[in-house]
């Protein structure tokens, strides 16, 4: 994630965009890494703030990111991804780590590795199955903040 920061500063668009992603998401050290605080330059309208079940500051540096990655150049709004972010926490999607599973759900249903916390499961038996089968066993471990 540190390195993803890194990137988002130097302004690489797909590094704003992800760090942006995985914040609203609450991945593990995003909020940690991404927060910008004042840095973030102007507040955030109450109209935008409504319908988020995040965290204001977290929703501020959120925005400060999407606009750094050029999103509002590129023709997109950067509104219109919050949105787009909201709707797919309160409808639910793929978020579990095994690559046969189908289970669509929040991403706060879905538990994290406790060793690497980047992969995520939806239940034990997907993590036992990608850690046999699935590769993660080599994996896990090589991350770091």
């Amino acid at each position: 994630m540190q390195w993803m920061r890194k990137a988002a500063v130097n302004g690489l668009a797909d590094a704003c965009l992800t760090l942006a992603v995985r914040m609203y998401g609450d991945q593990p050290y995003a909020r940690e890494v991404g927060h910008v605080g004042e840095a973030a330059g102007g507040a955030t309208s109450t109209r935008v703030m409504e319908g988020h079940d995040v965290p204001a500051d977290v929703l501020t540096s959120v925005i400060h990111w999407l606009r750094k990655g050029g999103l509002r150049k590129g023709g997109l709004n950067p509104i219109d991804k919050l949105d787009e972010l909201r709707s797919e926490v309160l409808e639910g999607a793929k978020h579990c780590g095994n690559e046969g599973c189908e289970v669509v759900g929040h991403l706060k249903d879905f538990k994290v590795c406790p060793q690497c916390k980047t992969a995520r499961y939806c239940g034990a038996a997907c993590q036992k199955e990608d850690w046999t089968m699935g590769g993660h066993r080599e994996k896990c471990g090589k991350f770091e903040r």
